[in-house]
């Protein structure tokens, strides 16, 4: 089939503005985000007892609304999982030059962690400058230039090169490509057998504040038991720091960082050791995804589904402190619960399955295990619909669509949302890589059509009521991101979280009643 009907096929089946469709309820959607983001759930913690709570009360509120199990007999997904707790005061990191020696302080200068599951690593290595630690064909950019980098300790700037004049799409222009992120570096270093990697912080660089990498490291860090190893030293410098050892090698950061913004730049060994032990309190435990489906009435295309998806997890309990992530993401699974009932009392034609996923804030982990071994086939998943991060602040006249433009699902979304009198908000700069930093991001490099609709950590959009003053609020979220300050207020209008639910709601219906699936544009 060509695209012209393809896209004809999606636009026609919006729900015309008279037809009865399911209607998203604020009530039990406030309900939801009240008791998630309480402090009885502990901050949903991956691998605590406040986890353990909300996969418990997501199960029995799927089960509640009638939903079918989605992972077999059940509505778990059972997935093992290897956690590390760094001992800060048994484990040291130093670095040897012919000038002397440093020794970063924990949380001050460094945060660190190990990508094994070991109790106890050692590593004594040569540190090497690496660059952006990219390898993209597709932008004829090598840093690495068949340096062997294996058993080195790898120094990298953080985000991609930027454009230039010459080159104003370079590594997509403004926004940040999937080179850029640090989970994918720290990937790229495991695969290439180095001993370790620090990634050097700026904020600018990292879209996000010292602080949110320090919360991040606090407590314990996960990995799938069966993904991928990582490398024995993981973590990230602060470009102070960095400074200070790149001048012990008698080299200048500065300079090192414009070489690097070449593409004749070559791995730079810094004259400088790298001396760790890592101590760790290392475990296996079962963590769940949580899925129900609502049956679609379409005898042949019942067979697929459209997936609503939210983290679960947040930070729980880390540092003595309690981290509630209210807007991230209690507000995401409770919209999805509240879609869920309005979807079981008007099933589409095709199935509507309702997920609910772990270790988002890991690195996708619980997303990533569901593709790697999926409950319901990729192969009959015709769309990924990801909730995260809310609107708190009111209704608006638009809503985001972050990488809507790389499917056919702009189309269907553009015809819904018309309906509603809402706009797509035109496709922006992603100078942070949002759209790579969510749990749609493993089904759409899976191949299944997938983003997160209305996701925005700042939320400028163009609000019904007060503009100026409602951007302002959403924007005072970035301060509250990742920290223990982000807790559910009653006083919250959550009209806008209403309107964004129910229009994704309204746009998987959509999905789910064409009579054809949606597709990926070409490159």
């Amino acid at each position: 089939m060509t695209l012209a009907p393809l896209l004809a096929a999606l636009a026609v089946t919006a729900p015309p503005a008279a037809a009865a469709a399911p209607r998203v309820l604020e009530a039990p959607l406030r309900a939801h985000l009240s008791l998630l983001a309480d402090d009885l759930f502990e901050g949903r913690g991956t691998g605590q007892r406040g986890g353990d709570l909300t996969v418990r009360y997501l199960e029995t509120q799927l089960a509640a609304l009638g939903l079918e199990p989605a992972v077999g007999k059940g509505y778990r997904q059972r997935v093992d999982v290897v956690g590390a707790t760094l001992d800060g005061t048994a484990s040291t990191l130093r670095f040897r030059a012919p000038s002397g020696e440093l020794a970063p302080g924990l949380f001050e200068d460094v945060v660190m962690a190990t990508g094994l599951a070991q109790p106890e690593v050692a590593v004594d290595a040569e540190v090497v400058f690496a660059g952006f630690a990219i390898d993209a064909p597709e932008e004829r950019w090598d840093d690495w230039k068949g340096t062997d980098v294996a058993g080195k300790v790898l120094l990298v700037l953080g985000n991609e090169p930027p454009p230039t004049p010459q080159e104003p799409r370079r590594f997509d222009g403004e926004s940040l490509t999937i080179h850029g992120r640090w989970l994918h570096k720290f990937e790229e270093a495991a695969r290439r057998g180095a001993a370790g990697i620090l990634l050097v912080h700026t904020t600018e660089s990292a879209s996000y504040g010292w602080n949110v990498v320090t919360t991040g490291f606090r407590g314990e860090k996960f990995r799938l038991a069966e993904g991928p190893r990582g490398a024995a030293l993981q973590g990230w410098v602060s470009e102070p720091f960095a400074r200070r050892l790149a001048a012990a090698g008698g080299q200048d950061l500065d300079a090192l960082r414009a070489a690097a913004l070449r593409r004749d730049f070559r791995p730079v060994p810094l004259g400088v050791t790298a001396s760790a032990r890592l101590v760790s309190a290392v475990r296996r435990f079962p963590q769940e995804n949580v899925a129900g489906l609502v049956r679609g009435t379409d005898r042949a295309l019942a067979a697929e589904a459209v997936v609503y998806s939210a983290h679960w997890d947040h930070f729980g309990v880390a540092d003595g402190k309690l981290f509630n992530g209210a807007v991230d993401n209690a507000s995401g699974c409770a919209a999805v619960l509240a879609m869920a009932q309005a979807a079981a009392a008007s099933p589409a034609r095709r199935s509507q399955l309702f997920l609910f996923t772990f270790g988002e804030e890991q690195g996708l982990l619980g997303a990533s295990a569901w593709v790697a071994d999926p409950p319901w086939p990729l192969a009959r998943t015709v769309a990924v619909l990801n909730l995260e991060s809310l609107n708190f602040v009111g209704r608006s006249r638009d809503v985001e669509f972050l990488g809507g433009e790389r499917s056919t699902l702009l189309e269907a979304g553009r015809a819904v949302a018309g309906q509603s009198g809402l706009a797509l908000r035109p496709p922006e700069p992603d100078p942070s890589g949002l759209y790579f930093r969510s749990d749609h991001y493993p089904f759409a490099r899976a191949g299944v059509p997938a983003l997160s609709p209305g996701f925005s950590l700042a939320g400028q959009r163009d609000y019904l009521v007060a503009p100026e003053a409602s951007r302002e609020k959403a924007a005072a979220n970035l301060s509250r991101y990742h920290t223990e300050r982000d807790d559910y207020d009653p006083a919250w209008d959550l009209s806008g979280m209403v309107q964004q639910a129910q229009f994704v709601l309204d746009l998987g219906r959509a999905v789910a009643d064409a009579p054809v699936r949606p597709a990926w544009r070409s490159p």
